[in-house]
């Protein structure tokens, strides 16, 4: 089930863990911060219990990214968490995974934020007609060969996108604070207290906004330092990303005040624009670019490794499972998810609303398996108990008692969401394709295995 790092064709331990948690920021800050802090306001309708809302948030990310951090420095792997589902529930449900992973999650997310790329790209320069396909399509190509160039070179992409996406949100906060004064006067922190379904509902956005922090497990073995060097990298990069999804709450806040924040569409734009004029929100529109463009790019490092994970456990799937050494990367997983994202944004082309249909289409499924990672903690500490684990999730088992509450609660919540779309059930579909991938593969490898002992007991 080991992909051994000694041979040339796994992988190696090459990134820094400064550059692995550009990767990590930079999938997790993607648009959604650019739209959710309005929507959070409110639901909640409280100063107070929104900024509740983004701290509890980062603790809730915390607790699911200390999990991760004992599983990943545990079983060190290229799959990740698939790896991990692997051994704590089988080939069969880690197989699943990574057909979701392959066909709607990675890929769902891919040509989600090539949408909101390609929106904010076309306000910068339109290209006709057929502008937002132009932009999706041909940022997903680009970032393609960027990754096939090799890791190296696109982990210095991403350490520059990062600092670029960083750089805009401080804009925000700035422009925020710069207006601070002549921003309608906000109701008293904590003057009134939302529903628990409402708060319930506002963590939902929230979480949403955090999410992606996971992707950490897929290069636990490319990291410098020994199986304990994730531990620092994961932690720190929640920590990080809570105090930028804070401060810049709070600056918008400050900014526009409670009412104005609840009821704009666009307030990242409403506040720098305010504060700088149109030149300022044409800027903002290449920061919001940015941001998507850094998610793109981390989230291909991270989602072909999945593929090759399935392709070295699977001989039907065996092409994918092709390790580049010279460019650590591994190429035709690359291609393969490229292809497949490309197909989700023709798909989306189709929708009245490319970036919601992506949301509907990969949320349910998402939040299902993290749920089921989140337990693989437990499972693993039963079933393997003598098995030396360099990092144990604190207050155990509380921690990850809150983190599986979590995900279960957004499974639901997101399937009640999308039940009436036509995405979510396309990407039923999708699932049920896989169950029957998985007992057509499940048929054929028997069959090769008993073939060539077949040849092997004629040859004695």
């Amino acid at each position: 089930m080991s992909v051994s790092s000694d041979t040339p064709d796994a992988p190696v331990p090459r990134l820094t863990p400064l550059a692995a948690m550009a990767i990590i920021v930079g999938i997790v800050i993607g648009a959604g911060i650019f739209k959710t802090p309005s929507m959070v306001a409110g639901v909640t309708g409280d100063a107070g219990w929104m900024m509740v809302a983004w701290v509890c948030g980062g603790a809730i990310s915390l607790a699911g990214a200390l999990c991760y951090a004992e599983l990943a420095s545990t079983y060190t792997h290229a799959g990740g968490d698939y790896h991990f589902l692997a051994r704590a529930f089988g080939k069969p449900i880690s197989f699943l995974y990574a057909w979701a992973k392959v066909m709607v999650i990675n890929t769902g997310s891919i040509a989600l934020l090539a949408f909101v790329f390609a929106d904010y790209m076309s306000k910068v320069l339109h290209l006709g007609a057929h502008s937002t396909a132009i932009w999706a399509m041909g940022i997903v190509l680009l970032l393609t060969i960027v990754n096939l160039i090799g890791l190296k070179t696109a982990s210095w992409v991403q350490s520059l996108l990062t600092m670029i996406e960083i750089a805009g949100l401080l804009l925000v906060a700035i422009a925020g604070f710069y207006l601070a004064g002549d921003a309608p006067a906000s109701p008293a922190y904590f003057s009134s207290t939302p529903s628990l379904g409402m708060f319930g509902l506002a963590m939902v956005f929230v979480l949403l906004t955090y999410g992606g922090w996971n992707e950490a497990a897929y290069i636990s073995a490319e990291v410098r330092g020994g199986r304990r060097a994730i531990v620092p990298v994961i932690s720190i990069s929640i920590l990080v990303l809570t105090l930028i999804y804070v401060l810049v709450n709070f600056a918008l806040l400050c900014g526009l005040g409670l009412k104005g924040l609840s009821e704009g569409n666009a307030v990242a734009a409403d506040v720098v624009g305010k504060a700088m004029g149109p030149i300022g929100e044409r800027i903002l529109s290449l920061f919001v670019a940015t941001a998507a463009l850094t998610s793109i790019n981390a989230t291909m490092i991270v989602g072909a490794r999945a593929n090759y994970a399935l392709g070295k456990d699977w001989p039907a799937l065996s092409f994918m499972g092709h390790w580049n050494a010279r460019h650590s990367s591994p190429a035709r997983a690359l291609w393969v998810q490229s292809g497949i994202s490309l197909a989700l944004v023709v798909f989306g082309l189709w929708q009245a609303d490319g970036f919601s249909a992506m949301v509907e289409f990969t949320a349910p499924v998402f939040w299902f398996f993290l749920f089921l990672v989140g337990l693989s903690v437990f499972v693993m500490r039963a079933r393997d108990p003598l098995t030396e684990r360099p990092f144990k999730v604190p207050l155990y088992p509380m921690t990850p008692v809150i983190f599986c509450l979590t995900c279960a609660y957004l499974t639901y919540s997101s399937i009640s969401y999308a039940a009436s779309k036509n995405a979510v059930s396309i990407s039923m579909w999708v699932m049920a394709a896989g169950i029957t991938a998985l007992l057509l593969m499940q048929w054929l490898t028997p069959r090769k295995l008993s073939d060539k002992a077949g040849l092997a007991s004629i040859k004695d």
